[in-house]
């Protein structure tokens, strides 16, 4: 069973190269200290937004664009944001670049798509807006890639349209500290609805591909999970039995530090997210998000809790060889090994699947997603071992991977509606098999 049922499921899609060799890339040394604290910060920024995981295609040179994004629309490309003065930002003054990066207008004047999270990118503060500009002038290397053109269908191929969305969706202005809170959770704010785009992934998005909200204050869908690249970003508000309502927020810290605890492990995007943007964050910071998110109100509507009643019926069946039911017999062939007869796994090695938030959550994508596909933790300084669930797509057909599916979301606790063949079925034809 899915070797990484967990919460917190990330961003948009991901380069599949290290951070550390992104970053590793520098230009000319500074021998001025202060310029030098300037590129170290500007640093440290970009990877707490994870600016290589979209702006890096697989093999390619770090930040020389290429990587395609799938959308509802079509496919998006990311651009060349090297100081490549043909192809990259290299004629960018610094209030052209931050145009671009908070308001999402290009040198030239044409429109980036929202794939490029300008209205994130809004909050954040003039001074770490000069920090980045100078490190992706200075410290990192042209590359000298041409940008590929996106693919979208018309009409939302004429970036024209894109004045009107942000006419409509892009709030100007950086981030307002709430003087009731702590400096710690304005912190956490900060980077969580700015940098860390992390309502990119986590918040539903209305018909225009807008987020429906932005912030905990501006209404409710903000981090209630959503569904992205075929992977269901998970709740991150205080939601019973599927959202942060049962982590601590020492928990939070050591899942973005380490990609797994004792309760669950990152998977999917997440698990790149981790490998190349939070593991590396202070740890300050960390517990400043943590505290963020922890404050979340639960979303109205979603309080289910997992229950204690019968939560051993599936214990007692499976260790007594009492199989009621296909999904039953086909978890004790295939799971049971790992996550145990009690779905309780082993921590930090095989992700818990009682009382999961993973499991219990309405959307089952991920969890099809992962028995489909397995997943492989991030290796991180930490954590180096990179522990994986391998694929059962070949082996499970649609019906079977329903079936033990379904008797894991009805299993220890866990409360939540069975899945169906179709479903399986669904996402297999949009997934690709190696």
């Amino acid at each position: 069973m899915a070797c990484r049922l967990v919460t917190l499921v990330a961003a948009i899609l991901t380069a599949s190269m290290s951070t550390s060799s992104a970053f590793g890339q520098t230009a000319t040394p500074v021998s001025d200290p202060t310029v030098q604290r300037q590129l170290e910060q500007g640093a440290y920024l970009a990877q707490a937004g994870d600016c290589a995981a979209c702006h890096s295609a697989p093999k390619g040179q770090p930040f020389a664009g290429g990587l395609a994004m799938a959308t509802p629309f079509g496919v998006v490309y990311s651009t060349n944001i090297t100081p490549d003065p043909e192809h990259g930002i290299g004629q960018y003054s610094f209030e052209e670049f931050d145009r671009a990066v908070r308001e999402g207008v290009a040198r030239d004047g044409h429109h980036l798509y929202p794939a490029m999270p300008y209205t994130a990118f809004a909050k954040v503060s003039l001074s770490d807006m000069r920090a980045l500009y100078a490190y992706f002038r200075q410290g990192i290397k042209p590359a000298p890639t041409a940008n590929r053109q996106s693919d979208l269908r018309w009409p939302l191929s004429m970036r024209s349209l894109m004045a009107a969305w942000n006419l409509l969706y892009l709030k100007k202005g950086e981030y307002a500290s709430d003087t009731s809170r702590s400096a710690s959770w304005n912190r956490g704010a900060y980077l969580v609805q700015g940098l860390g785009h992390c309502g990119a992934c986590h918040t539903p998005r209305g018909i225009a591909g807008q987020e429906k909200s932005f912030s905990e204050s501006d209404g409710k869908h903000y981090l209630v999970g959503a569904s992205t690249d075929n992977w269901f970003a998970s709740n991150l508000t205080a939601d019973l039995g599927t959202g942060l309502s049962a982590w601590t927020e020492k928990e939070i810290v050591e899942y973005l530090k380490t990609g797994r605890t004792a309760r669950s492990a990152a998977f999917g995007a997440m698990a790149q997210v981790v490998g190349e943007s939070t593991q590396h964050l202070r740890d300050e910071d960390l517990t400043a998000i943590a505290e963020y998110l922890k404050s979340l109100p639960p979303a109205s509507g979603a309080t289910i809790a997992p229950t204690t009643e019968a939560a051993g019926a599936a214990t007692s069946s499976l260790r007594a060889g009492a199989m009621v039911g296909r999904g039953a017999q086909l978890y004790l062939d295939n799971c049971n090994a790992c996550h145990h007869s009690d779905g309780a796994g082993a921590p930090r090695t095989f992700p818990a699947l009682a009382k999961s938030e993973v499991v219990n959550a309405k959307d089952a994508t991920s969890l099809i997603h992962i028995v489909l596909t397995g997943s492989a933790m991030p290796s991180t300084k930490v954590a180096p071992s990179a522990l994986a669930m391998p694929d059962f797509g070949w082996r499970l057909s649609d019906q079977d991977a329903a079936d033990v599916l379904s008797f894991v979301r009805s299993s220890w606790g866990n409360q939540v509606p069975p899945v169906t063949a179709n479903d399986v079925e669904h996402l297999r034809k949009l997934l690709v098999f190696r």
